[in-house]
């Protein structure tokens, strides 16, 4: 993929495969809202496949540094990828917390020719630290709590500005799905 001034991705050819990319700290709701993404493309006929990519680099040891991690992510990304382009599939929902800052990852992992379209799931800290304490039950909240602002500051000030904000505080899950198929345009 390339980038015309580094704003906008430039829009691949009516064959590419195409990337709806959801990002957001942790909390805001990605992998609830990608289901319900997945749900209303079902409903629509629309033939996608769905990827969580928090779990691409889950490994223990970690790999050494972050642009092994990243490499991991990318190779699980592409072999993925690869195996759903092989049965047809040209239409990828890709959640990961910094998503929407690695479309050239996705895009060479999706063979370097995609049509990427970004949502960036915003909420604030009192409704992402609620959501987490429902589901962080163990003895991680506080540093995921910790680590979910900060990423939501630096998200907020790097996300490129062809990325589309959805909030979701206050929000249905199925109105903030019906909000990232309609940016994708695939409703």
């Amino acid at each position: 993929m390339s980038f015309r001034d580094s704003t906008a991705p430039v829009r691949a050819g009516a064959s590419a495969p195409e990337a709806l990319l959801i990002g957001g700290r942790s909390g805001v709701g990605k992998s609830t809202v990608m289901w319900e993404v997945s749900v209303l493309l079902q409903a629509a006929r629309v033939a996608h496949c769905v990827v969580e990519g928090d779990l691409l680099d889950q490994a223990h040891p970690a790999p050494p540094g972050d642009p092994q991690r990243t490499l991991l992510t990318e190779r699980n990304l592409a072999a993925l990828w690869g195996n759903y382009a092989g049965l047809g599939y040209r239409r990828l929902v890709y959640t990961n917390t910094v998503s929407v800052l690695e479309a050239d990852l996705v895009t060479r992992a999706m063979g370097g020719d995609a049509r990427v379209t970004g949502v960036l799931l915003t909420a604030d800290d009192t409704t992402a630290n609620a959501r987490l304490a429902v589901r962080e039950i163990g003895s991680q909240l506080a540093p995921h709590m910790a680590r979910s602002a900060t990423m939501a500051q630096h998200l907020d000030a790097t996300a490129p500005d062809w990325v589309t904000r959805i909030p979701t505080a206050g929000r249905t899950v199925p109105g903030i799905a019906r909000d990232v198929v309609a940016a994708a345009g695939w409703g």
